[in-house]
């Protein structure tokens, strides 16, 4: 191995330990509570060595929220490879975004915070360019997903209704916590859920079948 390839693998590990770092305080103290002090910290490095890798917090961030990005794209083409019946297909893709719930709590969130006031005003215009641009393929992936599934042919609103779904119980459940309420919706309630979005989303198969 070469001095330069050594130096960009050291360079893509200390990415990885920040980021890694910054997912891990995004959970446990949220946006606001995270600094660049705390991440750097945390992975034992300076801040200023840490600001060789990153600008800001803000490009931590987007960092995290373009990775979440590259999951849900591979996640939704993977699912679309299957061929099987229609009540599995969405069994398939609700399981997915359960399995993203579970292993990557932190692209929720970073989803949500997109919602937040002034949440974009320190990226440049080409940065949420790129968000719309990817996220919005993401969107369109599960839409014709669904359409394909369900034979209906409003796919963009079953994606929005499929993912504000999602993201809403998401919110709601850590909500909840950290009001020090019981935690819910639990489990069985994003089962009941997805048993209730089951039934809309095939009610025009079924109608067609008879």
């Amino acid at each position: 191995m070469g001095v330069a390839e050594r130096r960009e693998r050291e360079r893509e590990a200390r990415r990885t330990s920040v980021l890694d770092a910054a997912r891990m305080l995004l959970l446990e103290r949220g946006f606001t509570g995270t600094t660049t002090k705390q991440i750097a910290k945390h992975c034992e490095l300076s801040e200023a060595t840490l600001f060789f890798y990153f600008k800001n917090k803000d490009e931590i961030f987007l960092s995290l929220l373009f990775e979440g990005i590259s999951f849900w794209e591979r996640g939704l083409e993977e699912v679309a490879k299957f061929e099987e019946p229609a009540e599995e297909k969405l069994l398939r893709i609700w399981q997915f975004y359960q399995r993203v719930r579970e292993e990557h709590p932190e692209y929720y969130l970073l989803s949500a915070n997109l919602a937040r006031p002034h949440a974009t005003k320190n990226i440049s215009s080409e940065i949420k360019d790129e968000i719309v641009r990817r996220s919005g393929t993401n969107f369109q992936r599960l839409a014709t997903l669904l359409e394909d599934v369900t034979g209906r042919t409003d796919g963009r609103v079953m994606a929005d209704t499929f993912w504000a779904a999602f993201l809403g119980l998401t919110v709601l459940c850590e909500s909840r916590q950290n009001l020090g309420s019981v935690s819910h919706p639990t489990a069985d309630d994003f089962d009941r859920v997805f048993e209730i979005l089951r039934e809309g989303l095939l009610l025009s198969q079924q109608d067609k079948n008879h």
